[in-house]
This record gives structure tokens, C-alpha cells and sequence, in this order.
């Protein structure tokens, strides 16, 4: 695989969500390279109860901390590039790409080109609180042109419950997929042309079939578009 970039990985937040970025990467260099292909990767995986420890405490320069030195190990040991599984930790990319000399793939600005290339400009957003509420995350998507909705406060609470109690921990309930169901339905309602899945761990509960509207799964945007770059002369 001569010329092919290692990718660099900062996974674990949680693990459930990492796995699907292994698989998705390794398949989609397979497809693309054909025969017994696989990916250059590298994995650092942080120790998850730290991290949402921190989160909830509002301590996001400790996170920035162990992610930045994350990062580096892996720069360190050869990676060509970085790429964070999280979307709500992009919270503090900026300190990771600042600690770092090689690219930073951010998962803000492919999911925003990927709506972007589907014709898209209105879009609802589900993830962590952080996410939903927090500028970080929107304000980036409105640099590609993006209006961007979220759900009602009592139906964050719920989005963001059930990321935190049941599927980081693994759990996939119906009853929770139900809920999710009627939150992208509303969106829709209101006017959302797509539905970003901007939690890694979304796409355990729901798939294209659960919303009357077209989803963006995050998860899967930002592999093909770690494969594209590690893959491109």
C-alpha cells in the first residue's frame, strides 16, 4: 500500500461508537483496493469515564488536555493524520489541531459538505446537549451555509438521555427508538430538510427507515471521508 496515509484515531467515547469507525474504514479501503486490503491505522482509546466525568463538570480543558496528548502519541507513532470519533468533543478540536503538526479531520466540515453536496440548507441536529446547544457545533455548520434546527428542550433531554444511560452502555431499546422516531418526525414537520445524527452512537438506534426525512450520519460521513483522504495521491 505504498503512498497510503496511517490514520490516526482517538477513539472510546465511547467504545460502543469506535468499533464502527474500525469497521467502516477497514471495509471501505477493502472495497476501494480490492483483494486482502486493509487500513494503516492507529487507535488511542481514552478511558471513557474520565472523559464524561469532566463533560459534566464542565472541565473542558482537562478534556483538551488528555486529548491533545492523545493526538500526540499518535502523531508520534507515525500517524499521518488525526481524526477524533466524537462529535461533542469537537468541542475542543481547536486545542487538539493547535497541539499537533499533522491534519486534523474535523467531522463538523465534512458532514457540513456532505449536506452541503446533497442540496440541502436546512437541516435538524441530534446529539449531546453539547452539541444541540452549544455553538461549537452549529455555528461551524452555519460556515457551510447551514440553517440549523433542534428539538424542543423536553425532547433534547430525552436525545440526550438516551445517549448517555442506555447507548454508550451498548442499549438499544425499542421505546427509545420510538421517541427518536417522533423527535426527527417534528423536525420535519417544522421544516428540516435532513436530520444530522450528530452523536456517534445515533446510528445504533435509528437508520434511514425511522425518519420521514433523509439522515446524516456523522459516523459513517466521517469514515468516507478519513478513507478519501487516506487514500488520495
Amino acid at each position: 500500500m505504498l503512498g497510503v496515509k496511517t490514520i490516526g484515531l482517538i477513539g472510546g467515547m465511547s467504545w460502543e461508537s469506535t468499533v464502527p469507525y474500525y469497521r467502516l474504514i477497514n471495509e471501505g479501503v477493502k472495497a476501494r483496493l480490492g483483494g486482502l486490503h486493509s487500513s494503516r491505522l492507529l487507535l488511542y482509546n481514552v478511558d471513557f469515564a474520565e472523559i464524561e466525568e469532566c463533560m459534566r463538570l464542565d472541565k473542558w480543558q482537562r478534556i483538551a488536555e488528555v486529548l491533545s496528548g492523545a493526538a500526540g502519541t499518535l502523531e508520534a507513532a507515525g500517524a499521518d493524520c488525526v481524526v477524533l470519533c466524537s462529535n461533542s468533543v469537537h468541542r475542543v478540536a481547536a486545542e487538539i489541531e493547535a497541539s499537533i503538526d499533522v491534519p486534523f479531520l474535523h467531522i463538523v466540515d465534512v458532514t457540513g459538505a456532505a449536506i452541503q453536496a446533497a442540496g440541502f440548507t436546512r437541516v435538524g441536529l441530534l446529539g449531546t446537549r453539547f452539541v444541540m446547544e452549544q455553538d461549537f457545533y452549529s455555528g461551524r455548520l452555519a460556515k457551510h451555509g447551514l440553517e440549523v434546527m433542534t428539538p424542543e428542550d423536553a425532547d433534547r433531554g430525552i436525545v440526550h438521555r438516551v445517549i448517555f444511560e442506555e447507548l454508550v452502555l451498548g442499549k438499544v431499546i425499542e421505546s427509545s427508538r420510538n421517541e427518536y422516531r417522533r423527535i426527527m418526525k417534528d423536525l420535519a414537520h417544522k421544516g428540516a430538510q435532513g436530520i444530522i445524527l450528530g452523536c456517534t452512537e445515533i446510528g445504533m438506534l435509528v437508520s434511514p427507515e425511522d425518519s420521514p426525512i433523509p439522515l446524516f450520519d456523522t459516523t459513517a460521513i466521517h469514515a468516507r471521508a478519513i478513507i478519501d483522504w487516506a487514500l488520495a495521491e
